[in-house]
Formats: structure tokens, sequence, C-alpha cells
């Protein structure tokens, strides 16, 4: 069965793309024409535009165009939507955004203490598995897709927790500590080891675990999220076997493994970008770097030989 039934509005979301357009439209306003009511500031570079520019496009193709209606439909769809959400999506924000900008907004009274909290690579990252892992148990996810206002408010705190999680690694805010590059490598393995339970419980379930992917009533109740009643009550659908002819089991399986795999890409890229960066760093000055490591050794030696 064809998705042009459920409309032009489930399909493509017109009032999605006047939301991102008019954030697009507020940035370049903050970051060009009101950037000399800031404190600080410099000019927008083209890369930080680009990165913008690319989360607001690819928020739109995962949640606004019939991606997101398939990811209704298919818990494959849902998986690799969730994947780009949280993360690919993030680091365009991050790197999207000034630094001049995120200083002005983390360093806002309510917002202080709460950001160099949960941005602890510790914290960012149990929180962001916590709530990832929480969200896809059988019960919850059902629960939570039944109920458009909480499932709007969950989908938007996860995403939160995965900015928290990025945010060790990406921002670079002049005078904030970074992390070191070995301990960033350290942070991105965790990530994706402790993330692999989740997916695993998808992966090798005997059988299909959600009711909002299997129940037909369940499952109609659910695609009230992106389709409007009005419209679903005109239709006569039993349930997303109209639309695939992937078995329950079969769909899910193949969603924890894209999930899992779409991780790894990303993690990969990041992994390699950062020892690339740091490998270039050491290799600027070798001549100074021996020194350095010389006189620390020898510093210690003699530090021992007083003792």
């Amino acid at each position: 069965m064809p998705l042009s039934i459920f409309g032009f509005q489930a399909l493509w979301s017109p009032y999605l793309i006047g939301v991102l357009v008019f954030i697009t439209i507020i940035y370049f306003l903050v970051t060009v024409k009101w950037r000399q009511d800031f404190k600080e500031s410099e000019p927008l570079k083209k890369g930080q535009a680009i990165y913008f520019v690319l989360a607001m496009i690819t928020i739109y193709i995962i949640k606004g165009s019939p991606v997101d209606l398939m990811a209704h439909i298919m818990f494959t769809m849902h998986m690799v939507q969730m994947a780009i959400l949280l993360l690919l999506v993030p680091i365009f924000l991050i790197k999207g955004i000034p630094w001049w900008v995120w200083k002005v907004a983390i360093e806002a009274p309510v917002v202080r203490t709460i950001f160099k909290v949960l941005t602890l690579p510790v914290v960012a990252v149990f929180v962001f598995i916590g709530l990832f892992s929480f969200y896809h148990l059988p019960d919850v996810l059902d629960y939570i897709k039944l109920n458009e206002t909480l499932h709007g408010t969950y989908t938007f705190v996860l995403f939160l927790s995965a900015v928290f999680m990025y945010w060790p690694l990406i921002q670079n805010i002049p005078g904030r500590a970074q992390m070191k590059p070995l301990h960033k490598l350290g942070y991105i393995i965790a990530n994706a080891v402790l993330i692999t339970p989740a997916c695993g419980l998808i992966i090798f379930a005997p059988n299909a675990m959600y009711e909002t992917y299997t129940n037909g009533e369940a499952w109609l109740k659910a695609m009230e999220l992106c389709v409007p009643a009005s419209t679903l009550s005109g239709l006569s659908l039993s349930g997303p076997e109209l639309f695939t002819d992937m078995k329950p089991v079969a769909d899910q399986q193949l969603g924890g493994v894209l999930m899992k795999i779409i991780q790894e890409l990303i993690f990969g890229v990041l992994l390699g970008a950062i020892f690339t960066k740091w490998y270039r760093a050491e290799q600027k000055d070798p001549d100074k770097i021996t020194a350095d490591a010389l006189a620390a050794h020898q510093k210690k030696w003699e530090s021992q030989q007083q003792h």
C-alpha cells in the first residue's frame, strides 16, 4: 500500500519546515547582524554556517520527510532515525553554533551549574546510555509512543543528553579545559561498548518485542503521532504489514544491527579525526617534544636521587 494515502501533511510536515526555516533565520541574525551586541564575538565562519544548515536539513529529513512516517511503520527506520538524530545531528549543532553563542547560553545563571554537571564525561555518557536503553525497553517504548506529549518530551530530553555526551569531545570554547586526545579516544570507545547491550537486546531477542510495531490497534494509535487522526479515521488499516513484507522479528533485528553499524561508523570517523589531529600536533615540533620529555625524565631522576 502506498504511503501517499496518509496525505501531504503526514509525508512532508510543512509546519516543521516553517519552524526550521525560522530557527535558521534567527541563527544568521544572531551570528551576523546582532553579533556586535555580544561582549565577545567573532565573524561567523563558513564551516560553522555549513554545519548548522546541515543540522537543519538532517533534522527535516529524519523528522519531517517520509522517513519519519516510515519510522512509525518499521522498527528498522525508527532505529535509523534515532541513530542519526542522536549520534550525528548533535555534532553538527555543536560545531555549527559559534563558541561565543554557546558561552552566553551555558553561562546563564540557571544553566551554568546544571550544564557543568551534565557534561562531566562520566555523567554525560551514563545519562545518555541510560536514557537510550530505558527508552528501548518494550513496555517503555510502547507507552511513550502512545502519548504525543510524552513522546515529544522524552525525545527532546534524549537529544539534549546526546548533546551533553558529545560536548566534552567537541566543544572549543577558549579558556575551557579540553579533554586530552588519549582520553577522547577512550571516551568514544566506552560509549561504543556501553550502548552495545541495548542493541544486543534488540538484535538477539527471539520474538518481536514492541506492540506498537506488531499489534494493529496499538500501531494505529501510535501512528497518530505523525498522521492526523482525521486522516486515519478515513482509512481502513490493520497494521504495518500492509506497508512491508518484512517479518516483525527480522525488522526488529535489522533495526538493532543498523543502529550499531551507524554508531560504529560515526564513532570510527571521530576516532580517526581525533587521532589524526593528535598525530599532526605531535609532529609539528618533534625536537621540542623530545626535549620536554627528556627534561621531565631528568627532573624525575634528580628527585629520586635526592630521596
